[in-house]
C-alpha cells in the first residue's frame, strides 16, 4: 500500500471517524442527476435480458424446487410493512421516521434464503445456460425444465464451479450449482458461519475453509479454478452477471409497489436502504431500481464499523486501491455477510453518481435491532440483515440530507425499504444464541 492515507483521514471527516470505528453517515458527493449520470460500464436492455432469463428458466426451477411451485418458478420475497418497527426505532432511537417502514424480506427468498438467490442463482442459471446451448443439448425456445433430466445432470457433472464467499453467495451458488449437477467447490473465510458450512456439505459441496479473510479466500479460488479449464470462477468482486442478477429487483420492486397501490414520485419519494460487503448485491438493486425511478429513489448503503469497505473506497476516490487493513481496522465483524476487507471497484464506480450515501453500524446495535424486529413484527432476519436500520437510526444526518435534496414537507409520503438480506435459513440453536447476544 503506496498510498498515504493521512490526508484522506484529515480532509474527510467520515474517513477519520470510520477509521476511529466511530459510526458515521457519509453523503455522497458525487451524485448526479439521473440524466446527467454516464454509466459505460452495464446497459438498461441488459437488466431486461437477465429478466427474460430468469422467466426461461421458471419451469426449470418450479421443476426441482418444490417451494416454487406457487410462484411458477420464479424466485421472488414478499415486500412487507413493519410499522411496530417504525414505532420501535422512533421510540428507542428516536429515528424520527416519518411515512411509510417496510422490510423487503428477501431475508426469506426461496432456495439460499438471502439476497444472494438473486444474483448467486442467476450467474449459475447463466452459465448452465451457455454450456447446455454450446452442446446443443437446448435451444432457447425449448421447456427448460429439460435440463432437470439424468443426461443433463451428468453433462454438467463434467464441469466444477468455484466461488470464494463469507457465507450467503457460497450458500447461493453451492446449492444451484449442485441442483444442477456442476461439483461445486465454496472457497469459505474465516467469517463464515459453521451452520453455513455445514449445510452446503449437507447438499453435495466441497467447502474449504481458510484462517484468513474473505479476500484470501477469493484469491485462492480464483486461482484453483483458472488451473482448471473445466472450471468456472464466480467472481463476486467483478462480476457482471452477479451485478445483472440482483439489478433485476428493480422491476420485481416495482410491481410489489404498484400491487400495494404505493405511489414513487416528486411528491412520494422512495428510500431505500441496502446492507453492503463488497457491493455487488446492493450495487446491483441501486442500479435496478434507479432505472425505473431514477431522481426520486435514494439509495443508501450501510456496512459494520469493523468492515466499511465501500464507504473507505468511495468517500475517497480510492475504490478498490485501499481496505479496511489499510486504516488500521480489523474487519472482525458479527455481520459474516458483509465482513468484507476491500471493496469492488466495478461496483464502486457504477454506483458512484447514483448512490446517496453510506452510514455504519456496531455490531451490537445489530442484536438489539434484531431483537426489536422480532418482538415488534415476529420476523426474524440475521444480524447482517439488520444493518438496514443504520442510516434510519441516525436522524439528524438522514434530515440534513432529506433537507439538502428538498424532501422536508415530502416525507409524509415517504416510503422507507429496509433491504433484508438474510436470515431464514438460520438453525434454530443459532437463532437462540443470537437473540441473547450483545445484552
Amino acid at each position: 500500500m503506496n498510498i498515504e492515507l493521512k490526508p484522506y483521514m484529515d480532509s474527510i471527516p467520515a474517513v477519520g471517524d470510520a477509521a476511529r470505528l466511530k459510526e458515521v453517515f457519509w453523503m455522497n458527493d458525487k451524485m448526479v442527476p439521473q440524466n446527467e449520470q454516464r454509466i459505460t460500464q452495464v446497459k438498461p436492455e441488459q437488466i431486461r435480458d437477465a429478466k427474460e432469463r430468469l422467466e426461461r428458466f421458471a419451469p426449470y426451477l418450479e421443476e426441482v424446487f418444490p417451494e416454487l411451485k406457487e410462484t411458477g418458478g420464479i424466485i421472488e420475497s414478499e415486500l412487507r410493512e413493519i410499522s411496530g418497527m417504525k414505532d420501535f426505532l422512533n421510540t428507542s432511537y428516536s429515528a424520527e421516521i416519518e411515512g411509510r417502514l417496510m422490510l423487503k424480506m428477501d431475508s426469506h427468498l426461496p432456495i439460499s434464503g438471502s439476497v444472494k438467490a438473486r444474483g448467486g442463482i442467476y450467474e449459475v442459471l447463466k452459465h448452465a445456460e451457455d454450456l447446455a446451448l454450446e452442446a446443443g443439448l437446448l435451444k432457447e425456445t425449448d421447456d427448460y425444465a429439460v435440463l432437470a433430466e439424468p443426461k443433463c445432470r451428468d453433462f454438467f457433472g463434467r464441469y466444477t464451479v468455484q466461488v470464494g464467499s463469507t457465507g450467503n453467495l457460497g450458500m447461493s451458488i453451492g446449492i444451484m450449482s449442485a441442483k444442477l449437477g456442476f461439483h461445486v467447490i465454496v472457497h469459505m473465510s474465516a467469517d463464515a458461519k459453521p451452520w453455513k458450512k455445514d449445510l452446503l456439505r449437507s447438499r453435495g459441496v466441497e467447502v474449504i475453509e481458510y484462517a484468513d479473510d474473505y479476500c484470501a479466500a477469493v484469491e485462492q479460488g480464483r486461482k484453483n479454478s483458472d488451473a482448471d479449464p473445466m472450471s468456472y470462477f464466480v467472481d463476486d468482486e467483478n462480476s457482471q452477471n452477479l451485478f445483472l442478477g440482483y439489478s433485476v429487483a428493480g422491476e420485481r420492486l416495482k410491481n410489489q409497489l404498484e400491487q400495494q397501490k404505493i405511489l414513487v414520485d416528486e411528491e412520494h419519494p422512495l428510500f431505500i436502504y441496502l446492507p453492503c460487503g463488497i457491493g455487488g448485491a446492493p450495487g446491483g438493486v441501486t442500479y435496478g431500481v434507479k432505472q425505473i425511478y431514477g431522481d426520486h429513489v435514494h439509495c443508501f448503503f450501510t456496512e459494520p464499523t469493523h468492515a466499511c469497505c465501500m464507504l473507505l473506497g468511495m468517500a475517497t476516490g480510492l475504490q478498490d486501491q485501499v481496505s479496511v487493513k489499510d486504516f488500521g481496522i480489523d474487519g472482525r465483524t458479527d455481520a459474516d455477510g458483509l465482513a468484507v476487507g476491500r471493496p469492488s471497484a466495478f461496483v464502486g464506480k457504477v454506483v458512484e453518481p447514483m448512490l446517496s450515501g453510506i452510514a455504519t453500524i456496531e455490531d451490537k446495535k445489530l442484536y438489539d435491532l434484531m431483537r426489536g424486529l422480532l418482538s415488534s413484527e415476529d420476523i426474524f432476519i440475521e444480524p447482517s440483515s439488520c444493518a438496514s436500520f443504520a442510516a434510519l437510526i441516525r436522524p439528524e444526518e438522514l434530515k440534513s440530507y432529506i433537507e439538502t435534496r428538498g424532501l422536508a414537507d415530502k416525507m409524509k409520503n415517504a416510503t422507507h425499504i429496509a433491504w433484508a438480506t438474510g436470515g431464514s435459513m438460520v438453525p434454530e440453536e443459532t437463532r437462540k444464541a443470537y437473540l441473547k447476544m450483545g445484552l
